[in-house]
């Protein structure tokens, strides 16, 4: 058999073999070429996971009615949602309160506004869709002061909500990813209604905190040391015990301080809504909802964790997604946990919100909503998600004595 293949390849003529060279060269080349290109195009998305973004259009403005005061969106999952939220804008108004849906059809979908637009106003078509609702403490008419939490990075600007009655028990709100503190402030009525003193802070890079070194996320894994300080700030003002609520990074950060915080003594519960609990299962979602080859999500997650990956993310150092993945580490929790997420979320998954409770059934409760997507679960029901923290909060006494009745 030998024989004859050396026979056969002596046999064949030169043009047949510098065809084949050729061919065998330029299949080299093509597969160098796509390897290239798969590569980079993994190394911007692995870029892209950690670098701050302003908030990005997600949806258009079809028509606005100053008469009737309503507006008329691009119909998308979340537009379509019942219940009040925010709508980013450019124009002669930068934001506006939306309400119910007054009509819908398969392209369109027309809402109430509740901020007032005048006849004479001009916005741009492409708008954000918000679950914010309100975008200034003002709106709350609580009282609140500015303060300034010192930090490694320099001082991150929070407001705070003073109980109406001297407390010892905080609540410390941390806003999500893309976002900053204003995402919190729908939490801030329901705290003071249990007589709980409110502190919603900024983190380094949100843009409102100052900037580190690398200008990029750690996705949890370095902003919570910002509200670690932010704990250390509460307990010298006289805190003694302390709630943390995180929104969807913002979950990610309270649950790496549940682990890790020098101030751990201090944290009586956690609150939860659409968090991240393992960062991988975020990651995988989002790259099948973008049809990413595996090769791409896998070099991306290589440059992402890894010391070589730093020069092209920029991170200063790699992303410890085995540390960030509290369903593995579910064991080293101690402090009572409530999740409320949507099965729907549509950016966060909550699988690992389910994996989270099945793991560790004795500290967290998961209270699964349907059709409310991603930290819109205020906005969509606002009395069942307020009923469901204030009776959580109750269960593990976390209210001040006599105010819970009150709310």
């Amino acid at each position: 058999m030998n024989n004859f293949r050396r026979a056969a390849s002596h046999s064949a003529s030169p043009v047949l073999r510098g065809a084949l060279g050729g061919a065998l060269v330029g299949l080299a080349a093509a597969t160098a070429m796509t390897s290239a290109l798969l590569g980079a195009v993994a190394l911007r998305v692995a870029r892209r996971v950690v670098t701050p973004a302003a908030r990005r259009a997600d949806t258009r403005i079809l028509a606005v009615d100053p008469t009737a005061q309503t507006v008329t969106l691009e119909r998308t999952p979340d537009t379509e949602l019942p219940g009040r939220y925010g709508l980013f804008t450019t124009g002669t108004e930068d934001y506006m309160k939306l309400g119910s849906v007054l009509d819908s059809n398969e392209h369109s979908v027309k809402r109430k506004l509740l901020t007032h637009v005048g006849l004479d106003s001009q916005l741009a078509a492409e708008a954000a869709f918000s679950g914010w609702y309100y975008d200034r403490p003002e709106q709350l008419h609580l009282p609140f002061s500015s303060q300034l939490i010192g930090s490694a990075v320099g001082p991150c600007p929070a407001w705070l909500f003073p109980a109406e009655e001297a407390t010892d028990l905080w609540c410390i709100q941390v806003h999500g990813r893309g976002t900053t503190r204003a995402e919190c402030l729908r939490a801030v009525p329901l705290m003071h209604g249990l007589g709980i003193t409110t502190l919603v802070v900024s983190y380094r890079n949100d843009g409102e905190a100052p900037r580190s070194r690398t200008g990029t996320y750690g996705l949890g894994a370095t902003e919570w040391r910002d509200v670690d300080a932010a704990i250390g700030f509460a307990r010298r003002q006289g805190a003694r015990r302390v709630v943390l609520m995180g929104w969807s990074m913002g979950g990610a950060i309270a649950l790496q301080l549940a682990l890790s915080s020098a101030h751990r003594d201090m944290i009586a519960g956690i609150v939860l809504d659409s968090p991240v609990v393992d960062w991988r299962v975020v990651l995988d979602y989002q790259a099948q909802a973008m049809k990413l080859p595996h090769a791409v999500t896998s070099v991306a997650y290589a440059a992402l964790e890894s010391e070589w990956g730093t020069a092209f993310t920029r991170t200063g150092h790699p992303i410890p997604f085995e540390r960030l993945d509290v369903v593995a580490r579910a064991k080293e929790l101690r402090d009572p946990i409530l999740i409320l997420h949507s099965d729907d979320d549509g950016f966060v998954p909550s699988d690992a919100s389910h994996a989270l409770a099945d793991a560790r059934p004795d500290l967290v409760e998961l209270d699964v909503f349907e059709v409310a997507r991603h930290t819109k679960l205020w906005n969509y029901d606002e009395k069942r998600w307020s009923d469901s923290i204030r009776n959580w909060m109750r269960r593990h006494e976390l209210t001040v004595e006599g105010a819970a009745s009150d709310s």
